[in-house]
């Protein structure tokens, strides 16, 4: 088995292929615009390569010839897609639209996961809302949810029109080691490492921390990845979330109290701004059904392993 994985230098596409190097035989090639990785693998390969590039993007299916394909790059900051829209939406959609052409035109058939995201909902209009289901229409609030609406649109639409094996995820926030994004654990976690080296001052300075969000560890996420790849249902859409919403407080507290030393915590009142959406969480119930997939990593146990691996590289960067 051949698995082409775009972005596998990212955060959720470097746990995916730790994970299917650990318990498959197959081979991996990664595709990556800026950057190729380190896994030291005789089954891993390597392209440099911009997806935008549709003759470039044929050329690597026609050498690579992959059974199974896991697009993971992205534009995914949304920050950065609020200053430059459309290069967010170039980014998110017209690789996707080269690979499906690449496709048809070399006739290959792999299976093809599309990583989308739980932007494309929006903030609920009520508790109604909650948990949010695949069902419910997306109301993007965002620029990069925009595109990741238009880039399911695009697998969903050339599964009807060609024919094409094509499944779409949306995983909501995921956290864990090696976290690339300026997520608010990684935020925290880098803080509490370099208190604790003597890097910084021991004080926290925090907003609103009432915010709840879907966590789920990179790791669970990368399972429920490789379990779409095998069992979902072509031309359907799965949630890949816990279920359950943690405050930001909540996230805080687990990484004090791992700290090895006293840290304060104060709130900054220009860090004070009204969260936009109060709460917001998923239903796996799909995923469930079609994969028996389940969240196994503890809360507690992801916090723990993120700090870790934040302590390692604050120590790597020792002078």
């Amino acid at each position: 088995m051949r698995v082409l994985i775009t972005g596998m230098n990212g955060f959720g596409g470097g746990h995916l292929a730790d994970l299917l190097l650990a318990e498959t035989p197959w081979t991996l090639i990664g595709a990556s615009r800026n950057a190729t990785g380190d896994r030291g693998s005789g089954r891993v390969s390597w392209w440099n390569i911009d997806l935008r590039d549709r003759d470039g993007a044929r050329r690597l299916l026609m050498v690579e010839r992959p059974n199974l394909i896991a697009h993971l790059a992205a534009q995914p900051y949304v920050p950065a897609a609020w200053e430059n829209p459309w290069e967010t939406f170039e980014h998110n959609v017209r690789p996707l639209q080269n690979l499906f052409d690449g496709l048809l035109a070399t006739g290959l058939t792999p299976r093809i996961l599309v990583v989308s995201t739980n932007e494309v909902y929006g903030p609920p209009r009520g508790d109604a809302d909650l948990p949010f289901r695949e069902d419910r229409l997306p109301r993007p609030t965002n620029p990069y949810g925009v595109s990741k609406v238009a880039q399911e649109a695009l697998a969903l639409q050339y599964r009807r029109s060609h024919g094409l094996d094509v499944v779409v995820a949306r995983p909501f926030n995921h956290i864990g080691p090696r976290q690339l994004m300026n997520s608010v654990a990684n935020q925290f976690a880098q803080q509490v490492a370099e208190i604790e080296a003597g890097r910084r001052e021991p004080v926290i300075k925090v907003g609103n921390m009432t915010a709840a969000r879907d966590f789920t560890d990179v790791r669970d996420v990368a399972r429920a990845y490789y379990a779409l790849m095998q069992l979902g249902e072509a031309g359907e859409v799965y949630n890949i979330c816990s279920g359950q919403p943690r405050n930001v407080q909540s996230l805080l507290d687990a990484l004090l109290a791992l700290a090895r030393i006293k840290i304060t915590v104060e709130v900054d009142p220009e860090k004070l701004r009204p969260a936009d959406t109060p709460v917001s969480y998923g239903s796996n119930e799909k995923l469930r059904a079609t994969t028996g997939w389940a969240p196994t990593i503890p809360f507690e146990q992801t916090v723990a392993d993120l700090l870790a691996d934040w302590r390692a590289r604050v120590a790597a960067a020792a002078p």
